[in-house]
């Protein structure tokens, strides 16, 4: 299970150290081997363990191929979809244009999300953070579904 935020860098090469508490967790879980994806409604990434991501792979592939929008989201997620593998040292190494679509040039934050990872540009991660802090603050009215939690 990950949770937690961690600010990271980027090397110049594009390489991401993992934080070592995740380390042994993916070592277990899928033998060091992520798949990295873009999020359709923010410009951060998705980082999943492998067994994770075929999971969701399977449900997004058995999607109807005649519906233009599924189609079109399995062409996002799919088609932007890479293996990645913890070298020795512990690093990923994000593919340029993920990089680019997320807008991560070197500072980022590492976002666990219980059986996955996002990974968000440090300016976009706190621009964000803002919004949805002033917008929970606004919204003084608890949704239903959420009214049943004790915290």
């Amino acid at each position: 299970m990950f949770r937690g935020s961690n600010e990271v860098n980027l090397d110049a090469k594009g390489r991401l150290a993992i934080p070592a508490r995740y380390r042994e967790a993916l070592a277990a879980r899928c033998q060091g081997i992520l798949v990295i994806t873009i999020d359709i409604k923010d410009r951060c990434l998705f980082l999943y363990p492998l067994p994770e991501w075929e999971k969701i792979e399977d449900q997004i592939a058995s999607l109807p191929t005649f519906n233009d929008t599924t189609r079109r989201l399995q062409r996002l997620l799919i088609g932007h979809a890479r293996e990645v593998e913890i070298d020795g040292a512990g690093r990923i190494n994000v593919p340029p244009e993920l990089r680019k679509y997320a807008q991560i040039e070197k500072r980022a934050m590492l976002v666990g999300q219980r059986h996955r990872f996002e990974l968000w540009s440090l300016e976009n991660w706190n621009a964000h953070c803002e919004s949805w802090i002033e917008e929970a603050g606004a919204q003084l009215e608890v949704p239903e579904i959420m009214q049943s939690l004790s915290l």
